[in-house]
């Protein structure tokens, strides 16, 4: 029974197409998962601007409870300047109601050291969000571009499957066997095609008498050294003197 040489090949062709729109396919998830990882980190951008800006104003309202509070203090103290009965007494007021007083005017320098720098932040806070969405619309593209290959890869695997069920009866149970068995050990590529006289795989040289065995095409032979399946790409035709 002659070999089925050429479905054989077309049966590694098959596995080895399915097999990269596999690996393709078994990565994506990781590709998604990073274009998710990007998107996240820049709306933590935006959101940690955001909390700065917060924190500013909170620090920026607590400034101003505190002259609140020393207004309250100083306007106490005049007050008071009214019912003292001695120098001592209305002196020690006095510098009371003026540290008070250098007081308020220190923090209201702080506060408008904030208010600049709020300023700033809004300007990090809108610069961070023009970013955000520019890189958004990219990455979102970028998705939208492996989503539409994942359904083409997906779509071309399915048929690839169907073109290899559709081949398996047709070649030898026995040469199929031998064939997934090599396969599997030798990282899905059984077949070895001769050029020349060597084998395309290994690169060892074919002995004349096996290469005479081939062209009978009446058994599988394996090469000597990396024990792949030697095959012809096409059977040479036999010369007169053969």
């Amino acid at each position: 029974m002659d070999i089925e040489f050429e479905k054989l090949i077309n049966l590694q062709n098959l596995d080895s197409e399915i097999k990269h729109i596999t690996i393709f396919l078994e990565g994506l998830p990781a590709l998604f998962e990073d274009i998710n990882k990007k998107i996240e980190s820049g709306s933590k951008d935006v959101a940690s601007a955001k909390e700065k800006l917060g924190q500013n104003q909170k620090k920026r309202r607590e400034l101003e409870a505190k002259i609140k509070d020393i207004k309250v203090r100083i306007a106490k103290y005049k007050r008071q300047l009214n019912e003292v009965k001695t120098n001592k007494e209305y002196t020690t007021l006095l510098k009371e109601i003026e540290e008070s007083q250098h007081a308020v005017d220190e923090i209201e320098e702080e506060i408008i050291s904030e208010m600049l720098a709020a300023d700033d932040i809004e300007e990090e806070i809108r610069n961070a969000s023009r970013k955000y969405l520019e890189e958004e619309q990219n990455f979102l593209k970028e998705k939208g571009v492996l989503e539409k290959k994942r359904v083409e890869m997906e779509a071309k695997k399915e048929k690839l499957t169907r073109e290899r069920d559709a081949l398996l009866p047709q070649i030898p149970s026995d040469q199929v066997a031998l064939y997934q068995r090599i396969s599997a050990k030798k990282g899905s590529v059984a077949l070895s095609l001769i050029s020349g006289d060597f084998c395309s795989m290994c690169h060892m040289r074919v002995r004349p008498q096996v290469l005479n065995e081939l062209r009978d095409t009446q058994k599988l032979i394996l090469c000597e050294n990396c024990g792949r399946i030697l095959c012809w790409a096409k059977k040479p035709e036999k010369t007169p003197a053969e």
